[in-house]
Order: C-alpha cells, then sequence, then structure tokens
C-alpha cells in the first residue's frame, strides 16, 4: 500500500481551450475569432494545419506567421468523442501589438495527491483515486505525458463545513522523476514506477480484497499529514455500494481518529488517493469529500 504524497506534473495530448477573450482590434470594435469559429470551452487543439502541437511557443508562432501571411488556420479539434476541423482568422491585437485567436489556451497541469498503491513485481502504480480535469473546464485532461515526483506536506488547512481544506505542499527534487503518468481515468492515475517508493509505512505487499470482502465497520487509511511522514489513521467504513461492474464511489467512509480530526477537520483536498485498509487488505482509495 502507499500513503505517499506525490507531486503530479501531466501535459496534454494537445492544446486544451480554457477560455474566449475579446481582442481590441480597432478603437471601437473588439472580437474573438476563436468565438466566432465557434470553437468551445474544453475543446482540445491536437493539430494546426495538419501538424500536430503540445507547446503553447508552437501555437504562438503560427498564429503570427499566418497573421502576417494573412491566411486562416485549419484547426483540429477533439471535442468529447468527435473530431472536428474548423477554419479561424488571426486578427492584429492594436493593444498588444500581435496577432491573436481570441482564445485562452493551456498544455499543462499540476498538483498535489497521494499514492494508493505501488505493485513491485509488474513496477506499476495507481494514484489519487479519481481522474485529474482542468481546473477551469473541469473537462477531463487526455495525457500526453506525465511524472510524478516527490512531495513535502508544510501544512494543512482544515475544512470546515462547506469547505473541504487542503494539504498544503511543494515540489522538491523536481529532476528525480519518481514514475510516469500512463492513464487517467475515473480510478485515478496510473503509470510505471521503477523504484520502491521512499516512506513507505510497510515494505510488505498485502492482498485486494474482492468487492464482497468489504464489510461496514472499522478500517484505516495512510496517508502524510506532515512532512513526507505516512501514518495510519482510524475510520470507519458507513456504507458499501455493491456494484455489479466496476464503478466509482463504492463506499462512505468517517474519519474517526482523534488526531486526524484534530489535524485536518476531516478529509481535505491532497488527500485523494490515501489507501483504505480493512482487515489487512486495501479495499479502497479516499476520492471526494462531502461538504
Amino acid at each position: 500500500p502507499g500513503g505517499q504524497t506525490i507531486g503530479v506534473k501531466i501535459k496534454s495530448s494537445g492544446i486544451l481551450v480554457v477560455g474566449h477573450h475579446l481582442v481590441q482590434v480597432s478603437q471601437n470594435q473588439k472580437v474573438s475569432p476563436g468565438e466566432m469559429a465557434n470553437v468551445k470551452l474544453g475543446d482540445l487543439i491536437t493539430q494546426i494545419n495538419g501538424k500536430p502541437v503540445k507547446e503553447l511557443a508552437e501555437v504562438a508562432d503560427l498564429v503570427t506567421d499566418a497573421g502576417e501571411k494573412k491566411q486562416s488556420l485549419s484547426l483540429t479539434i477533439k471535442r468529447s468523442e468527435q473530431e472536428l476541423v474548423v477554419q479561424i482568422n488571426p486578427v492584429f491585437d492594436i493593444t498588444d501589438q500581435a496577432y491573436r485567436l481570441g482564445l485562452y489556451i493551456r498544455n499543462s497541469a499540476a498538483g498535489v495527491g497521494t499514492l494508493t498503491f505501488y505493485a513491485p513485481e509488474q513496477g506499476i502504480y495507481g494514484a489519487l483515486g479519481h481522474i485529474i480535469t482542468d481546473m477551469d473546464t473541469q473537462t477531463p485532461i487526455t495525457v500526453g505525458e506525465g511524472q510524478i515526483i516527490h512531495s513535502n506536506v508544510t501544512s494543512i488547512s482544515k475544512s470546515h463545513n462547506g469547505e473541504p481544506g487542503e494539504k498544503r505542499a511543494h515540489f522538491f527534487n523536481e529532476n528525480k522523476i519518481i514514475g510516469n503518468i500512463e492513464k487517467n481515468t475515473s480510478f485515478g492515475i496510473f503509470g510505471k514506477m521503477s523504484d520502491r517508493p521512499d516512506h513507505a509505512l510497510m515494505n510488505n505487499a498485502i492482498p485486494v480484497a474482492f468487492a464482497d470482502e468489504v464489510k461496514e465497520g472499522p478500517a484505516e487509511i495512510y496517508t502524510v499529514v506532515e512532512g513526507q511522514k505516512v501514518e495510519k489513521f482510524k475510520i470507519n467504513i458507513e456504507h458499501v455500494t455493491h456494484q455489479p461492474h466496476p464503478a466509482t464511489k463504492g463506499m462512505i467512509i468517517k474519519i474517526t481518529d482523534p488526531k486526524l480530526i484534530e489535524k485536518t477537520g476531516g478529509i481535505v483536498q491532497g488527500m485523494s488517493g490515501s489507501p483504505i485498509i480493512q482487515n489487512g487488505k486495501l479495499v479502497g482509495a479516499v476520492t471526494h469529500v462531502f461538504v
């Protein structure tokens, strides 16, 4: 089982549209070419003029070149399961003195979470317990590449009614990548990890429980609330949902450990992925918090 705090860096497999903006094209006129071309928030731009794009600088260069030549750009867009091609004309921003598309774009995200498990024989891991989405559009990020790195919890913002709270942490030793990110799914992120992670609470593997072995009653979670030290805390599994096929939110848990309640007020952001252990078996991971 895991429990270690990790830093997560992920780059999308294209350029994500996260907003529209108006471009000042004259003293009395503002336009957004992106909005006029029906480019929507959450669209993933995978190609421009047939060329794959992953870096923001590439987009800027292509926009400038097309603007100076008075040419349109052909954007290949992934929208949900559809692939679309739209034409867009860059316009000159008289304020910034640059050609613009009237789009806010992003190609990366970063955050802190918790390692759920590491399988040494296969060299694979799972973490977070939920999908990574863009913070503005709530669109799931399609992984282009990603890494997990070491993280250190510096403080806790306690949860209160209506406020989930959060772990405050920083990345360190960022040049040492401890794993890659190959999949971003509803059940968490998954990838390869070449070495056994540091700061494990136990060095022995434990079995994964079958669904019918998970019972309402006492259990534990492994997580970090200070530095990099993994600790175990008491919880109670309040409700188990028996699911005919794999799905999220299979149980409801309640923190019962006085030390954890005093430190965090309950479950906080950054605990996502903390493994849940019952009767010596891995039964699940923390994913969401009620507010």
